[in-house]
């Protein structure tokens, strides 16, 4: 497949693994409307808005940089009209922006609880509300949400030490709701050419984002995986048939090895071996 033509926005594009999945989108032709809180500097995070637009377009490609903080309903809104401004039309739509916060139940404020979903669950549903519409109208259309293994129900008792110690539950939960939504989703616009899907990595992505949290420790690398599997994963079902690769609740490694797929680096010029187990 190629996605020559195509228009995407990705949200949480600034680094990490909204901007893999921006850039590879873009290495397969798509104009691609990159969006996160600000355009330039994070205070504690490595990676800008600006870096990732700027990698696309010296590789040739078209990005358009959009700030946006989607925890603001108002935002949410300008930004869909600014990028049809800017774009014509939205294709694809890449829900990644999101909140992570581990602590305690009993710590959890509830500022941190509303962002939380803001981010997590309503910014998705809404941004997906307004490009249905016209994705409708043009007879195709793919959304992806980029979910997480932590939306798993933990098992027990006796309960796994990180379910009970991690602090991992409102970030959970939140991945829960997102994933119910994309299920649902997928069923009623079944059959409209527009395709709904979760994706998740097998295991952490070590990006900016995971290092600031610091719960998983940056010594044990068989912890996480690349960050080109989530990429390639993203490519798949931003581009399958949207009547039959639809509905999915998808794992990185098992996916690509589904559909057979050649793993790519992020700007797409060459295949990599990696473990998809």
């Amino acid at each position: 497949m190629s996605a020559h033509a195509r228009t995407a926005l990705v949200t949480g594009a600034s680094r990490g693994i909204g901007a893999a999945i921006a850039e590879r989108l873009a290495a397969e032709g798509c104009e691609v409307a990159l969006v996160a809180r600000s355009l330039d500097s994070h205070p504690h995070l490595a990676g800008t808005l600006r870096e990732t637009s700027e990698r696309i377009r010296s590789r040739g490609g078209r990005a358009i940089p959009l700030q946006a903080d989607l925890s603001d309903p108002l935002a949410r809104r300008r930004l869909i009209e600014e990028a049809l401004g800017r774009l014509g039309h939205i294709d694809i739509l890449v829900n990644n922006a999101a909140a992570a916060y581990y602590m305690p139940f009993e710590r959890f404020s509830e500022k941190r609880l509303r962002i939380a979903f803001e981010l997590n669950v309503r910014a998705p549903f809404e941004l997906a509300q307004q490009v249905v519409p016209e994705m409708r109208q043009r007879g195709r259309g793919w959304i992806l949400n980029v979910s997480s293994s932590a939306a798993v129900h933990p098992t027990g008792p006796p309960f796994e030490s990180w379910s009970a110690n991690s602090g991992e539950l409102v970030h959970a939960m939140t991945k829960a709701a997102l994933e119910r939504f994309t299920t649902g989703l997928a069923a009623e616009l079944h059959g409209s050419g527009i395709a709904v899907n979760a994706l998740s990595p097998m295991a952490a992505v070590h990006t900016p984002g995971a290092a600031a949290l610091g719960v998983i420790p940056a010594d044990r690398p068989d912890l996480f995986e690349p960050v080109e599997l989530i990429a390639e994963a993203a490519l798949a079902l931003c581009s399958g048939d949207p009547g039959t690769l639809t509905g999915r609740l998808a794992r990185t490694g098992p996916l690509l090895r589904e559909l057979g797929r050649v793993v790519r680096t992020i700007d797409g010029s060459r295949e990599l071996v990696l473990d998809l187990a």
